[in-house]
């Protein structure tokens, strides 16, 4: 298992790394610098609005249905027909609630058009995502992998062309990102389905009430967990945009440092996917042999993320000013600390991926579902209290705080659960690395080089400092690829 994890992460790293940080740092800042701060914060205020009542597409149905499939992938022409009905039903209500929320709130006419295309693009989202929970479940590593860039991909080019090749002159409108959204998604979703019916040898579409409720009844749990979370990933900008009489210039602000973070985060989104059918085959597995697996995959997780992660704040923080002036022309020095602060967070929000998803696959929701209540009503109490006096790092700040001890209460549920626990040498380790990390980034900055050669240094001496400190090794790549060389702790 820890030689498939390995080799299907590095497929799915190369196809994203190729494709999303262009997506989110050419395609959609080059958005934001086309209509302005303002304009794109107001967009990024219903996008957060809509995400945040997009549980209602799912009730955790697609997190549910992978560990399902994972642990009984010849049920699923039979799931599948009987979902697609309960998702039609959800689709409805999830346009009625998010609307009707959008009109309390005070949007106008021009905002709430843009919001009823939000709303048929994350009804389109959740059905990729319902497919390829099927997909990955049913151990398709590589097909899923290639329908995660998909949708990006359509979109590079088509917003692309609009953005940079078109002659008539007229300026870049937020609706035709918007639009080509439903495009990309659209398509996306048929060639998933396509695959699904491939895989489970038919679908049939059928409504039965008693198996929409015994779904639902299981699902809920799941649903419940995202809401929580969703809240705390993505209030902020609502928020944002209106408590402050500038709101949404603010939103904007922290656009563009969410943006840097987001490009990174989907690395460690991505890997919580892989995760998820792997962790939830394992802890099916009825051979105690086979489930002794799921320490040592937990453990080889907990080294990429550390390795990774550290690298990529420790220099996104030293050099945040730096990182906005190369991508941005306006609010750079708003932006900045914005973000230092954000990639802060992906250490913990990474590390979250691990835990977070082992717990998951073990259907451990009442505990999770308590922990993200906390963080929720955490995360919003501080914005309530932070964001009239900082703006945009008040929202910053709170997410930082409300990150870290969320990501400290699923580490110890998971040891305290599966006995998954990090040994001490690997945190000593840890915090060596970290540390020479620091050093690195700091004397890079006094050195006066620029960013591009910096960059270039700082990868070569953290992949050195990493096999130094033994946060990567021989002994440990070995054991993960199934070789002989025993690793060691």
């Amino acid at each position: 298992m820890q030689r498939r994890f390995l080799l299907n992460l590095a497929l799915l790293l190369v196809l994203n790394l190729l494709v999303k940080p262009f997506y989110i740092l050419g395609i959609d800042a080059g958005v934001q610098d086309a209509v302005g701060s303002a304009a794109y914060g107001t967009y990024a205020a219903l996008l957060s609005l809509s995400f945040l009542l997009s549980i209602v597409l799912d009730m955790g149905i697609t997190n549910q249905n992978t560990r399902h499939i994972a642990q009984h992938t010849h049920l699923m022409g039979k799931t599948v027909g009987g979902v697609l009905g309960v998702r039609f039903v959800l689709v409805a209500l999830y346009a009625v609630l998010t609307i009707g929320t959008g009109l309390v709130l005070g949007y106008g006419a021009e905002q709430m058009a843009v919001l009823g295309w939000l709303v048929m693009n994350q009804a389109l989202v959740a059905g990729i995502n319902f497919m390829r929970s099927n997909i990955a479940g049913a151990q398709r590593f590589k097909q899923d992998s290639l329908l995660s860039v998909l949708d990006r991909v359509l979109l590079i080019g088509m917003v692309g062309w609009l953005l940079w090749c078109r002659a008539d002159g007229a300026p870049f409108r937020i609706e035709w990102f918007v639009w080509a959204q439903t495009v990309a998604y659209s398509v996306t979703l048929l060639v998933s389905y396509a695959l699904v019916h491939r895989i489970a040898g038919g679908v049939r579409l059928a409504w039965r009430p008693a198996y929409a409720w015994v779904v639902m009844k299981q699902s809920f749990p799941y649903a419940l967990l995202i809401l929580l979370m969703t809240f705390y990933y993505r209030i902020d900008t609502l928020m944002l945009e209106r408590m402050l009489p500038d709101g949404a210039v603010q939103a904007g602000i922290y656009a563009q440092g969410f943006r840097f973070f987001e490009a990174f985060n989907m690395l460690g989104y991505l890997m919580a996917g892989l995760l998820l059918p792997m962790f939830s085959r394992l802890l099916g597995e009825k051979d105690a042999k086979a489930r002794a697996g799921l320490a040592p995959l937990v453990r080889l997780a907990m080294r990429l993320v550390l390795t990774g992660t550290l690298a990529i704040a420790v220099f996104g923080v030293v050099n945040a000013q730096e990182i906005m002036d190369l991508r941005y022309t306006q609010h750079t020095a708003e932006s900045a600390p914005v973000f230092a602060l954000l990639i802060g967070c992906f250490v913990a929000v990474c590390s979250t991926y691990v835990f977070g998803t082992l717990l998951t696959a073990g259907g451990r929701l009442k505990h999770l579902n308590w922990m993200a209540a906390m963080g929720a009503v955490l995360n919003v109490g501080l914005n309530l209290l932070l964001i009239p006096r900082m703006q945009a790092e008040g929202a910053a700040w709170a997410s930082l705080v409300t990150q870290v001890l969320t990501a400290l209460a699923q580490i110890w549920l998971a040891g305290r659960l599966y006995g998954a626990t990090l040994k001490p040498g690997l945190w000593l380790r840890a915090a060596i690395y970290a540390t020479g990390l620091m050093a690195l980034a700091v004397g890079g900055a006094f050195a006066g080089v620029t960013l591009p050669v910096m960059l270039a240094l700082f990868a070569a001496g953290a992949v050195a400092l990493a096999w130094v400190t033994g946060m990567l090794s021989r002994a440990v790549l070995y054991e993960a690829l199934e070789l002989r060389v025993p690793a060691r702790d």
